[in-house]
């Protein structure tokens, strides 16, 4: 019996010193926030779950973020925080993940760092999900195959749905700049400012920092592009199939929208919220799921002083950041979100009676480019291209009046699970190549092979994405030059391999442009998903526009 006991309590002592050994070799990091210590994986140190604000609970919900709190001794930094309310899904798709746990407290980042990291380049991820899901621990943005090209990786978290984005009249009533809304975008804020304050001592430049995100994360890239409060923040931003539609004024109803008060009081009437107390007493799981089964959709409302005007205004005027961009989109992203198509016609002959009559004088243009004789390929990238081609090619157009370097691209890469789910190119494909993330991909992704024209495809796409964040040119070894976008319209063209090319599909974005002029002029229509057989009649010609 005693031997069995003495046995017994040399394997206990041995595993505290163990996990005494072990706890002393994580690595820890004492940056101006405090100290954290996080864990090291085949040379790349990770560090999750660290606040960048305080938590936004009881009466600080739907008020702008403010200062973590100080904690003392080291703070154990090795799981990720708990992702922002938002609802469970409603049917597996391929997006759908395990939802992680939730929280209001949820603010929290996320950093990778090689060892001996010093003043490397910093590549900010913001994660897409329409501004309703999502999550900067999604296995898909693991930073360390990036980390290992020589940067510091930071995903962050940032309020979602009704929670980050709802405005009201009450709320704008208690603020001192009497606006409301937009608080995902200023948490966006707050973790670029936590990140200019401690990413050095992680190892990263401070004066260095690429801004990325797709989808509803590229959106939030070009907001705080036009962000005043964001500038000088960063120095270079990529936008992967970000969307300049239109956006609801605070108060004043403007471009056909609903002004952002008044679908804030019609939530909150909805939720039977009679007043802000009420509003604020509701369970955050209750108003993440209501307010989607609601109808509620988050988006950035025009206050006036975090988002001035129209992003397209914006950035018409240059009052955007002047920085580097590389921005594109997908040759198949409308087949993974079919439900932004209208409803399809009988037969060729009403698809094009209803072009011909919503698109007036442009209507041979927009039919030589979406022909009637292919109904659902027209349509699939008349959507595309209104939403995310012109997006893309009008930021590269953009920057480069403002004389900055600017890198504009198509992702047309499919392989044969995707092709066999007729998902070529689908909406977000090329982020697993991004972030050389290809084994973390949902359960339902189609799955990328892994073969030497595979990988080949991951290391060039990886190779020009951390060079542009680390000189704010893309360049990739044993791959074709990426030419400016002032070069003749240059583009990079992802299929089987990339190739440089000049001038993609033209006149397309020119006509689309044209069309959202004139949405602009009248006043009372937005440009969002209201293409082809959905789209209003064109509204007559208006100064400045065609």
């Amino acid at each position: 019996m005693m031997n069995v006991r003495l046995r017994a309590f040399a394997l206990i002592a041995a595993a505290l010193l163990s996990g005494a050994a072990s706890a002393a070799e994580r690595p820890v990091v004492d940056a101006l926030a405090g100290s954290v210590a996080g864990v090291e994986v085949d040379g790349i140190r990770s560090f999750k779950g660290i606040p960048y604000a305080a938590p936004p609970v009881g009466a600080a919900r739907w008020t702008p973020p403010q200062p973590a709190a100080s904690w003392q001794g080291t703070r154990d930094a090795t799981e990720f925080g708990a992702a922002c309310m938002q609802p469970g899904p409603r049917a597996a798709s391929i997006y759908s993940w395990d939802l992680p746990a939730m929280s209001e407290d949820c603010l929290s980042l996320n950093i990778w760092a090689p060892e001996g990291a010093k003043d490397l380049p910093v590549f900010l991820w913001i994660h897409g999900g329409a501004l309703v899901s999502g999550s900067g621990g999604d296995p898909l943005y693991d930073g360390s195959a990036l980390a290992k090209r020589g940067m510091i990786v930071v995903s962050i978290n940032y309020r979602l749905g009704a929670l980050g984005w709802l405005a009201h009249p009450a709320l704008s009533a208690e603020s001192p700049d009497h606006v409301s809304g937009n608080y995902g975008l200023l948490d966006q804020i707050a973790a670029l400012q936590w990140v200019k304050r401690n990413i050095g001592a992680f190892g990263g430049d401070a004066a260095n920092v690429t801004i990325a995100g797709e989808s509803a994360g590229a959106l939030s890239v070009m907001y705080l592009m036009a962000a005043p409060a964001a500038r000088g923040l960063f120095a270079n931003a990529i936008v992967e199939s970000g969307y300049m539609v239109s956006a609801p004024a605070l108060r004043d109803r403007v471009n056909g929208m609903v002004p952002a008060e008044a679908q804030g009081a019609a939530l909150a009437a909805k939720l039977g919220a009679s007043d802000l107390a009420a509003l604020r007493a509701l369970p955050a799981k209750a108003i993440a799921e209501d307010a989607a089964k609601a109808g509620y959709f988050p988006f950035p409302a025009i206050d006036g002083k975090t988002v001035a005007r129209q992003l397209v205004e914006s950035f018409d005027r240059g009052e955007q950041a002047p920085v580097p961009i590389l921005a594109g989109f997908n040759s198949g992203e409308i087949r993974s979100l079919r439900f932004l198509l209208p409803k399809p016609p009988a037969d060729a002959a009403e698809y094009e009676a209803t072009i011909r009559a919503n698109y007036g004088e442009f209507a041979e243009a927009f039919l030589a480019r979406y022909p009637a004789e292919t109904i659902e390929d027209s349509m699939l990238a008349a959507t595309r291209d209104a939403m995310y081609g012109w997006t893309a090619e009008r930021l590269a157009s953009n920057q480069a009046a403002l004389g900055q370097a600017a890198y504009f691209y198509i992702f047309d890469h499919g392989y044969p699970a995707m092709e066999q789910w007729g998902l070529h190119a689908f909406h977000a494909a090329e982020l697993p190549y991004v972030f050389g993330t290809t084994g973390k991909t949902p359960e339902l992704w189609p799955k990328i092979p892994d073969t030497l024209a595979e990988r080949k495809l991951i290391r060039v796409i990886g190779d020009y994405w951390a060079s542009f964040a680390k000189s704010g040119r893309p360049q990739a070894s044993d791959a074709p030059a990426w030419p400016d976008y002032a070069d003749d319209r240059g583009f990079m063209h992802f299929a089987d391999e990339p190739k440089a090319a000049h001038n993609l599909f033209p006149g397309t974005a020119a006509l689309h442009e044209a069309v959202v002029c004139r949405r602009r002029a009248a006043g009372d229509i937005p440009w969002n998903w209201n293409v082809g057989l959905a789209s209003p009649p064109l509204p007559p010609k208006a100064e400045g526009c065609q």
